[in-house]
C-alpha cells in the first residue's frame, strides 16, 4: 500500500507544486525518488513528531496541501494535541499517513502496533479518516484526499499485500466499496484485513454460506446507506478490523445499528482492549485473535449458529 501511495502523490505532486510531503526521519527506501524530484516540497523533519504536525498545518495554512508521513502511532498518538488544536482546529489542510497500521510491525512490540488510531482520529471534529483494503484502493484514496480540502487521515497498510480488486476502483469518501455479493450474512472490513475476509467468504461459500463482503474504504464519513442495506438485506453482520473493537469500524457500525429499529444479528471481530504479552509477526496476531482466513470463518459459523 505504501508504494502505491507515494507513486500516486508523485504524480500529483507532478501537476501541483502547492502539494508537499513532510516524514519524520524515516522512510527513506520510500520517499527517496519523491524527495529527489520535488526537493522544494518535501521536507524531514526529524524524530519529531509533534513539530512536524505544527510545520504542516503553517504550510497548509499558507496556501498548501499537506502529506505527513511516518509509522503506525509516530504521526497520530504523538502528536495527537498538536493535531487537534492546530489541525482540527483550523480545518486546516494537512493529511496524516500512517504506514504499518494494526500489527504490521509486530516484531517491534507494543510501542509500535496502531490499534487504537482509527478510534482517537475519528474522535476528532473535521477530521476524515481513510483505511483502503489494497493497493489499488490506496492509490485512489491517495487521489481523493488530494482533492479533499481539510483535515484527513490516512492509514496504510506496510508493503507487500494483495490485491482484492482486480483494476482501479473509484474511490469516493465517504462511499464503502462492494467487493463480494451474498445474502446471508455480511462482512464489513477494513484496511489490509479485507483480503483474508474475501478469502474466509469463499471458504464458507463451499458450505453453502453466501457472505456479502464490503471494504469500508472510510470510516468517517461512514457510509450508513451500506450498512443499513446489509443489515436490511442479509440480517447479519460481522465486521472485521485489525483494531480494538473500541471505538473502530465495529463501535461505529454498532452505533448505526442501534439507532435503526432494523433487527439484525451483529458481531464485532477485532482486538480486545489489551497490551498483548508476546510479540509475533503480523500473520500470528492476526491468527491469536481469529482475524485470518479460519479465524473469520469461524465467527460467521458462530454468528449465524
Amino acid at each position: 500500500m505504501r508504494t502505491a501511495f507515494i507513486r500516486t502523490l508523485e504524480q500529483e505532486a507532478a501537476a501541483d507544486e502547492s502539494i508537499c510531503l513532510i516524514v519524520g526521519d524515516l522512510g527513506f527506501g520510500v520517499v527517496t525518488e519523491f524527495a529527489k524530484r520535488f526537493p522544494r516540497q518535501f521536507l524531514n523533519a526529524g524524530v519529531a513528531e509533534q513539530n512536524m504536525t505544527g510545520i504542516a498545518a503553517g504550510m497548509a495554512m499558507s496556501g498548501r496541501t499537506v502529506f505527513t508521513y511516518s509509522i503506525a502511532n509516530f504521526p497520530t498518538i504523538r502528536p495527537y494535541e498538536q493535531i487537534r488544536n492546530d489541525i482540527c482546529y483550523h480545518n486546516a489542510n494537512v493529511k496524516i499517513v500512517a504506514v504499518g497500521g494494526g500489527f504490521c510491525y509486530g516484531a517491534l512490540g507494543v510501542t509500535h502496533f496502531a490499534t487504537e488510531d482509527l478510534a482517537v482520529m475519528r474522535a476528532l471534529p473535521n477530521m476524515v479518516v481513510v483505511a483502503p483494503g489494497d493497493p489499488w484502493e490506496a492509490a485512489a484514496a491517495t487521489q481523493a484526499l488530494v482533492k479533499h480540502n481539510g483535515p484527513a487521515y490516512l492509514r496504510l497498510g506496510r508493503a507487500g499485500e494483495p490485491a482484492v480488486h482486480q483494476h482501479p476502483v473509484d474511490f469516493i469518501i465517504g462511499k464503502a466499496i462492494p467487493v463480494r455479493p451474498g445474502n446471508d450474512v455480511a462482512l464489513l472490513a477494513i484496511g489490509g484485513v479485507v483480503h483474508n475476509a474475501v478469502k474466509a467468504a469463499d471458504v464458507l461459500e463451499l458450505e453453502g454460506i453466501h457472505a456479502r463482503v464490503i471494504s469500508m474504504g472510510t470510516l468517517k464519513p461512514l457510509d450508513e446507506e451500506a450498512v443499513l442495506s446489509a443489515a436490511r438485506e442479509t440480517g447479519a453482520i460481522l465486521t472485521v478490523e485489525e483494531h480494538s473493537i473500541i471505538g473502530g469500524l465495529g463501535g461505529a457500525v454498532a452505533e448505526i445499528l442501534c439507532e435503526s429499529s432494523l433487527d439484525v444479528r451483529f458481531r464485532r471481530l477485532g482486538v480486545p482492549s489489551e497490551f498483548p504479552s508476546r510479540v509475533g509477526d503480523q500473520e500470528w496476531f492476526l491468527r491469536q485473535y481469529g482475524l485470518d482466513i479460519d479465524g473469520i470463518a469461524r465467527s460467521v459459523r458462530r454468528l449465524l449458529a
